[in-house]
């Protein structure tokens, strides 16, 4: 929803307030209607993506900072993530997670490349960019591989309806039947997108299909002169990490228990990447 001219993004399966686009003349205005919100809702956490010029005011206000990305906004102003745990409670990571979430940023550094590795697809397999028609296959596919999820992808009118803004999403196909996917959710304005909704069918993992995935999202964002990628990946999965380390992404920081998704809520890693725009 917006207020003002900024977007927000809140309900009650995430318990949060994600400020997601921040407009100069709202600010800081909006942050005591952000504060309502939360008290009327009872929500948790208060998580907001912030040019630098909005720094110094949530710090005063006691957020913390939790990510960072430089050049994030039209390639020049740096972006921060910065977070307010309106409960005590939501910012403990129970001590077994927290082993788990430094054991995977450990094995994604220690694969972390400069240049991507090469995968290709096997035979009979197609890789493309959906469209409308893909909206019904794309929302079973989120069905059945995430139990929860932070935005309605189960649902194939809010699939179509982000086709129509500045959405990307891209599959791979088994014959007709689309077996992995993912999308770019592009800021045209601010030059950057967030590389995101990675998904693969239980029985056709272990192929390298986010990379696939990735590497062609990655091309298609530099035809588009989009410099800055990112993402928010699970601090609990083992392979996303790895995939955006081995593809040159650089870690920045985690949010923490920040996101409800395969059923419950969880902490997620930043990972950004430059990319040289030759025009």
């Amino acid at each position: 929803m917006k207020i003002g001219r900024s977007v927000i993004q809140h309900g009650p399966l995430n318990r949060r307030v994600y400020l997601m686009k921040l407009a100069a003349r709202d600010f800081p205005d909006i942050m005591p209607r952000i504060d309502a919100l939360v008290e009327r809702e009872k929500y948790t956490k208060i998580f907001t993506k912030v040019p630098a010029w909005a720094y110094a005011e949530l710090r005063n206000r006691g957020y913390l900072q939790e990510a960072f990305i430089p050049a994030f906004y039209q390639g020049v102003e740096d972006a921060f993530f910065l977070s307010k745990f309106v409960n005590s409670d939501r910012a403990k990571v129970p001590e077994n997670d927290h082993l788990t979430m430094a054991g995977h940023l450990k094995k994604a550094f220690a694969r972390r490349k400069r240049t991507p590795p090469e995968v290709r697809l096997k035979k009979g397999l197609q890789m493309r960019v959906c469209d409308l028609k893909d909206a019904e296959a794309l929302a079973r596919l989120y069905k059945t591989v995430f139990q929860s999820y932070p935005f309605p992808v189960h649902d194939p009118a809010y699939i179509e309806q982000t086709m129509k803004s500045d959405v990307l999403y891209f599959g791979i196909f088994n014959e007709e039947k689309l077996v992995a996917a993912s999308s770019a959710e592009m800021d045209i304005e601010e030059k950057n997108a967030e590389m995101t909704d990675f998904a693969t069918l239980p029985e056709s993992r272990g192929q390298s299909f986010s990379t696939v995935l990735l590497q062609k999202m990655e091309q298609e964002m530099m035809k588009r002169a989009l410099p800055t990628l990112f993402t928010i990946a699970r601090s609990l999965s083992a392979g996303m990490n790895i995939t955006f380390a081995r593809n040159g992404y650089r870690f920045s920081g985690t949010l923490v228990n920040n996101t409800n998704i395969s059923g419950k809520i969880e902490s997620m890693n930043i990972w950004y990447k430059r990319l040289m725009i030759v025009h």
